[in-house]
């Protein structure tokens, strides 16, 4: 029998498919295909997620590279990364490196900055609604508002966006070949090249960290730089980006959610947030992993180097770890959901994206308390063709 392939069809961009439920009575771990064609396991229970996480038998690099399984055809999360011999001493230096940079501390210095600058993107969307309009909330808000403030703290210059908006769409399409490939080297020689100007005059931000940081570790090169800062860009404002718009729709598509939100902003804005990076799914797709030794994940036999999609849509909606895990629940406790990864690989940048979200949803309704859909649910696309996933528009009305 041929594996089911990824991705599953979903009935709307806020419900994973019915099919990872389904599988996962099979069994936490099965067989599929991946969007390019190649075999995988997907994982889809929770304890099973994390304990990939935290095994170093998995890990993003492979043992033969060329011989991979690749997630899509995308340049970015989709194939074997680092060294299969140095990959986990290396990814806990650069933890080492790259955690100062995003301490809770640094983002709480930063978080009255966000509400300054959340706040000019509401002016905007409020001038662009005027008299009326429709207004896309994501053109507005959800992209603007992650990029200014990974630009800030990477100390990328924001006039820069545009460059860097089409270079990570490309970055992230299943569907345009080398032409991906070809936008993540261009989007690495515009770091590198931004480096080499912080040498020359160096600033508060993570990039001039990271210059400075290489005079005290020789293995630390040029090319390293650049594609680490690359990838802290597009993940800095593509996930975060995401959050906000379906966000933005679970709230709008119950209005009593965006009642109870709006009558007691500080009150419930922590469990609204947690709720939607619990539930938000913006990509059918998952994390990629692959095995370095022959491992048993789920009762299943794991021989070294298969690949393994993480579901972590899948394994936040576990009911063994979330009563009702399809409710959206703010007051859930505990709500130890998988969204930010777990252990070693938890995100560095999960303070940062929890500010931005509680900043957005605890004032978007005191600014725009008739804040509602201007289209049905089922008028918006999953962008399938995107790693990433997300959505393209969030076209609202007040």
């Amino acid at each position: 029998m041929t594996a089911l392939r990824l991705p599953f069809d979903r009935p709307n961009v806020l419900e994973i498919a019915p099919l990872f439920e389904v599988l996962r009575r099979q069994g936490p771990v099965v067989a599929v295909t991946t969007p390019a064609g190649d075999p995988a396991w997907l994982v889809t229970g929770f304890d099973e997620v994390r304990g990939v996480f935290t095994d170093p038998r998995f890990g993003r690099s492979h043992p033969a590279p060329e011989e991979a399984s690749a997630l899509s055809d995308a340049a970015f999360l989709s194939r074997p990364q680092g060294d299969h011999e140095t990959e986990h001493s290396e990814h806990a230096r650069m933890r080492r490196l790259l955690v100062p940079a995003f301490s809770a501390n640094r983002i709480r210095r930063l978080a009255g900055h966000v509400q300054e600058l959340a706040d000019g993107c509401f002016d905007a969307m409020d001038r662009a609604g005027r008299g009326g309009e429709v207004v896309d909330l994501h053109e507005h808000l959800s992209f603007p508002l992650p990029v200014l403030v990974i630009c800030e703290l990477l100390g990328v210059p924001y006039e820069d966006r545009e460059t860097f908006r089409v270079l990570s769409d490309r970055m992230g399409r299943m569907d345009i070949g080398d032409a991906s490939n070809a936008a993540l080297e261009e989007f690495a020689g515009y770091m590198s090249r931004l480096a080499d100007a912080k040498r020359r005059n160096p600033g508060q931000d993570v990039v001039s960290d990271m210059v400075r940081a290489q005079a005290g570790d020789p293995a630390f090169g040029d090319d390293d730089l650049a594609r680490l800062a690359a990838g802290l860009l597009f993940a800095g404002h593509e996930t975060t980006s995401n959050r906000i718009d379906l966000g933005a729709l679970f709230l709008l598509s119950d209005l009593a959610r965006r009642d109870a939100l709006a009558a007691d902003p500080e009150g419930r804005v922590h469990g609204v947030v947690e709720e939607i990076l619990r539930l938000s799914a913006p990509s059918g797709l998952g994390v990629l992993r692959y095995a370095h030794d022959d491992v048993e994940l789920g009762g299943v036999a794991i021989a070294r180097g298969d690949a393994l999609v993480l579901s972590i849509a899948a394994a936040n909606r576990d009911g063994a770890v979330f009563p009702d895990p399809a409710a959206f629940d703010p007051g859930r406790k505990p709500n130890a959901h998988v969204s930010f990864a777990y252990g070693g690989w938890f995100c560095i940048g999960a303070s940062l994206a929890r500010t931005e979200l509680r900043v957005v949803f605890g004032s978007l309704f005191r600014r725009f308390p008739g804040l509602r859909l201007a289209v049905g649910l089922d008028e918006l696309r999953i962008r399938t063709n995107r790693v990433t996933g997300g959505v393209d528009r969030v076209p609202v009305l007040w």
